[in-house]
């Protein structure tokens, strides 16, 4: 199926984007289009004029400013995750970034597409979640921090404001004893997460939890965190009956999604079970 009929502009900066953003007609921002084209062809989205950002050098590229990770909007899902910066401080995202789509729509996708698309079954908003990430956006009013707990309002559905474009994602640097862990049941089909869970844990001198952040994806109309599930296991010592208890709780408060691909039921305990599995590996790689 072909798209309705659109406007192309490209914008060979952000100051350009945001003025085109702010003249065309129904404008929509197109970056490596991996997420945006299919649904513009299945006729979901039928924007009047497309701006492409591409190929804006600043919006790309990875960098450690004292003890904060920022990540350009227009960083690919192969660069990301084939960054040792990323690796090395945010290697929940490298471990996310992996399993997206195939070679192409790696190569072509884009971190800042992906998020501000906000698909409940797309695997980075776990990741960003988990990682207490802020997002960065630019707009007629200047430019301004929208904490990651506030992006995600609904389905598909974020903070971001129709004048505004996102510019990074900043990530404070983890402590020496952090791990982390990214699991994933994917759709066989398309790939996106029936179930993504991350995990980010640290760990106190004593061998107890200090801290853990668990992010969701696929489970239900929006990504989540795992709030019941962090209060459960935080200041307590990670055994395996303490963490198996506290993963029950993964989808507390949740109404998990029942389609298709997977009844509400399965989701539940599959998202349970992995919950467990990404703590579990996440304190693993703090012995590795």
């Amino acid at each position: 199926m072909h798209p309705y009929p659109f406007a192309y502009r490209r914008a060979t900066s952000v100051d350009e984007a945001l003025q085109l953003l702010a003249s065309e007609d129904d404008p929509k921002l197109l970056a490596g289009g991996q997420s945006l084209l299919p649904v513009m062809k299945l006729r979901f989205a039928q924007p009047g004029t497309l701006i492409d950002i591409s190929e804006i050098a600043d919006l790309r590229g990875v960098s450690l400013d004292g003890d904060t990770l920022t990540i350009g909007a227009l960083t690919t899902h192969h660069d990301l995750e084939s960054d040792p910066l990323v690796a090395k401080h945010a290697p929940v995202l490298l471990e996310a970034a992996h399993v997206i789509g195939d070679q192409q729509v790696r190569n072509r996708g884009t971190i800042g597409g992906a998020l501000v698309h906000a698909d409940p079954a797309a695997d980075y908003p776990a990741g960003v979640l988990a990682l207490d990430a802020t997002i960065v956006a630019r707009g007629s009013n200047g430019e301004r921090e929208i904490p990651i707990s506030e992006f995600f309002q609904g389905f598909m559905t974020t903070a971001l404001e129709p004048d505004e474009l996102v510019t990074a994602i900043r990530i404070p640097a983890p402590g020496e004893a952090t791990g982390s862990n990214y699991q994933k049941l994917a759709n066989p089909a398309s790939g996106y997460a029936i179930v993504g869970i991350a995990a980010v844990v640290t760990k106190a001198e004593d061998g107890t939890i200090a801290s853990l952040r668990l992010g969701l994806t696929g489970v239900g109309e929006m990504p989540y965190r795992a709030t019941a599930v962090e209060d459960a296991l935080v200041g307590q010592e990670p055994t395996g009956d303490a963490i198996r208890a506290a993963a029950k709780k993964a989808v507390e408060g949740i109404e998990p999604l029942d389609d298709l691909h997977a009844p509400a039921d399965y989701r539940r305990k599959v998202a349970c079970n992995l919950t467990r599995r990404a703590i579990i590996n996440a304190l693993d790689t703090l012995q590795a």
